[in-house]
């Protein structure tokens, strides 16, 4: 029912969905049906209703209120013409999102590794305006903070310490006047249907980090939410959750909806093969689990300890995280930071003396790299949102903080923490890989973040990734070389081209390659900068995205978004981020977007891998190998598809057999045969179809994409063989 326009006892009315079975009723003249028997011209508790059925027909009950129209309580929907449009920021892509046949085939489709969706919750839940949905739509998401709007724009101080205006428009939708912008730190960039666009224009990965900032969030003398760490993570998971229930009510029901939080890389293949957008629940927070420490003269004092750290650890992963750093602002009872730049730098740096009661031990280092040092530490330059995480210090700023204690003098740059990886660290990295979750450095000192890539490699683990550039160059190798995964910080499209190509000298030639982004959006990094609409290589509107769909220029209200001119304003421009890269690298555009349209299934890799999975289990034949599979079902005859001539998946090992039954009839998803024997938890899915090839994704019918389709795509391989004996078939086996 949900956005449908139905006839009620004759009255077309529009049924627009508040969350899972609620529904606000709008008349013909854009009134909404209230319990009190009025036509109210806002959306209030009074106006939602909640819908039962009953054989065949529809109940609605607002509170203790049934809906009553003309003496009847019980309505059969009919489809209906004049019903008012609900308003609602477009998407602005046509055609079907790509997906895939199976739902264990290789994988297409970009992947944002490091965003926080739900940061309108953090730091007390005063700092960021807006919110990426809201029940009553669009007009009450996209606002700006109370703060703002009592001054006409003129009283924002964090936003004046980041931008350097004196001022803002601080109306949102429908105008969009002043924000979001790619330099708007305190505005939401990431509202639901900005997120939609992203998908269908070929996002397939999003990783949602939950995040906060204790001490930050205390200095910050607006608040509503509690400021510990711990706290605010449970509250935006439970956001995320709601978010999830939402986008299904308006897509028809629970699970019908494109924001799907899986819990592992096989929820994830199957997501994304489903065309829909595979969320990853992630942490990046400066005192997780309470690990904090106190200096004191006999040394640290540790706020956790090992016992601790598992019991909320197991929480957390209860809820669905499966990504997470180990610090982020400050030091921590678990390793040290890389520190921040800049006037940045120096304000969390004041703030990590009242948490900790030390200031950063930063000491004067020569890397052999010459770069691979911590943040150098600087006395007063300019906090402006270009920095990245410039938040914080305009917090500091705006709070005072700056006057609280002197900071130390640091010596001759380069910095680097002498704080590295703690036994506590430690302890809880072994429970991260034990528990097969996906760890990032990024923001560790470069001395914790070795000692702890020691630890991975001696445990031969490969779930490791860097996720929005807070690790350095000599990591990097480090990184890919047990078959972990890198994404850069986004930021403007000709340096993400640049980290692009400097990242195809560290990649692992033995690991399937795909490259990611790390957004970083929602006040914690600025966004890509417009290149202008006088560049002699602008994105013409509309391009093709993956899987061919048509995208053209975004619409929210009154406002077009063009990223030659807008730059990222908001989530929804990071497919013509993409196409505007692809521009940038000239020549090399249709490699860059061919890697980033791979960054999908080599995120899954890596996550598979952690699982202990072995690489390119999931991966479908070349497209010139379909036929020979086909050649080879009908012959009946020995076949390897491991060999080279029939290529991926390689499954080999002695003694395991595969049985093929007859092919099926033309047009029809008849599998051609499933043989465990001593295959586990295997499943092949063949299917014959008419055969056409998506030069990019590989073959979209004909035979399945998947040759041998592991259900888990687990470390087993096998050796295959036709045969035209019927056998059983199970997708479970």
């Amino acid at each position: 029912m949900a956005g449908g326009c139905y006839a009620m006892a004759g009255e077309p009315m529009r049924f627009r969905a508040t969350e899972l079975g609620s529904y606000l009723l709008i008349d013909r003249d854009s009134h909404l049906l209230a319990a009190d028997g009025t036509r109210a011209a806002a959306p209030s508790p009074a106006t939602e209703w909640v819908a039962t059925g009953r054989a065949g027909r529809m109940r609605f009950a607002s509170g203790a209120t049934t809906l009553t129209i003309d003496g009847r309580t019980d309505f059969r929907l009919v489809k209906a013409t004049g019903c008012p449009a609900f308003a609602e920021a477009r998407v602005n892509v046509s055609g079907r999102p790509h997906a895939g046949v199976t739902p264990f085939r290789e994988v297409r489709g970009y992947v944002d590794a490091h965003t926080h969706g739900m940061a309108f919750e953090f730091l007390g839940g005063a700092v960021h305006c807006g919110k990426p949905w809201d029940r009553y739509g669009p007009e009450y998401a996209l606002v700006d903070c109370p703060d703002h709007t009592a001054t006409g724009g003129a009283g924002a101080a964090l936003e004046t310490a980041l931008g350097g205006k004196p001022g803002h428009d601080p109306v949102g939708w429908p105008t969009f006047k002043d924000w979001p912008a790619p330099e708007s730190l305190t505005h939401e960039g990431t509202y639901y249907k900005w997120l939609e666009r992203s998908r269908r224009g070929g996002q397939r990965i999003f990783v949602n980090l939950l995040v906060e900032n204790n001490k930050l969030c205390e200095l910050y003398p607006l608040k509503k939410n509690s400021c510990d760490d711990m706290d605010s993570l449970r509250l935006q998971a439970q956001r995320m959750y709601e978010l999830r229930d939402y986008i299904d009510a308006q897509n028809g029901g629970p699970g019908r909806g494109w924001y799907r939080i899986v819990r592992s890389p096989w929820q994830a293949r199957k997501v994304i093969n489903a065309g829909k957008l595979a969320v990853v629940m992630g942490i990046e927070t400066s005192v997780p689990f309470g690990c904090t420490f106190k200096k004191l003269p006999g040394g640290d004092v540790d706020q956790c300890d090992p016992a601790g750290i598992d019991r909320q650890l197991d929480e957390m992963h209860r809820l669905g995280v499966r990504q997470m750093e180990l610090v982020n602002k400050f030091d921590n009872a678990l390793s040290g930071i890389a520190g921040d730049n800049g006037a940045t730098g120096v304000a969390v740096n004041a703030a990590n003396f009242p948490e900790t009661g030390t200031f950063w031990d930063m000491q004067h280092c020569a890397p052999a790299d010459g770069e691979s040092a911590d943040h150098t530490q600087l006395a007063a330059p300019d906090i402006s949102a270009g920095q990245q995480d410039a938040l914080f210090g305009a917090i500091g700023q705006v709070s005072g903080l700056l006057n609280l204690a002197a900071l130390p003098i640091y010596g001759t740059p380069m910095h680097c923490n002498t704080r590295g990886l703690t036994d506590t660290g430690t302890h809880l990295v072994d429970r991260l890989a034990d528990k097969h979750m996906l760890i990032d450095p990024d923001h560790m000192s470069v001395k914790a973040r070795n000692t702890l890539l020691d630890q991975l490699e001696a445990r031969a683990y490969s779930g490791v990734l860097s996720s929005h550039s807070w690790s350095t160059p000599d990591a990097y190798p480090r990184i890919y070389r047990p078959g972990g995964y890198i994404a850069p910080y986004a930021g403007d499209s000709s340096g993400f081209v640049e980290k692009w190509r400097r990242h195809l000298g560290w990649a692992d030639e033995r690991f399937y390659f795909g490259f990611g982004y790390g957004a970083d959006i929602n006040g914690l990094g600025a966004q890509g900068s417009p290149r202008g609409a006088e560049v002699t290589n602008p994105v013409t509107y509309p391009f093709r995205g993956l899987g061919g769909v048509r995208i053209d220029r975004q619409r929210a209200g009154q406002r077009v978004y063009d990223i030659n001119v807008d730059g990222v304003a908001q989530y929804g421009a990071y497919p013509d981020w993409i196409e505007d890269a692809a521009h940038v690298a000239g020549a090399d555009g249709a490699a860059l977007k061919a890697d980033m349209w791979r960054g999908a299934e080599a995120y899954l890799q890596t996550w598979e891998r952690a699982e202990g999975i072995a690489p390119d289990s999931c991966l479908q034949p070349r497209p010139p190998d379909v036929p020979k599979v086909v050649h080879a079902a009908r012959e009946a005859g020995p076949f390897d598809p491991g060999a080279d001539a029939s290529g991926r998946p390689a499954l080999r090992a002695p003694g395991r057999t595969v049985h093929l039954l007859r092919e099926g009839r033309q047009g029809r998803r008849t599998p051609l045969g499933v043989r465990s024997g001593a295959v586990d938890q295997r499943v092949v899915s063949f299917f014959f179809r008419p055969l056409t090839i998506d030069p990019i994704a590989g073959p979209s019918t004909g035979l399945s994409t998947i040759a041998v389709g592991p259900a888990r795509c687990e470390t087993s391989r096998a050796t295959v063989r036709v045969s035209r004996e019927p056998v059983a078939v199970s997708s479970t086996t």
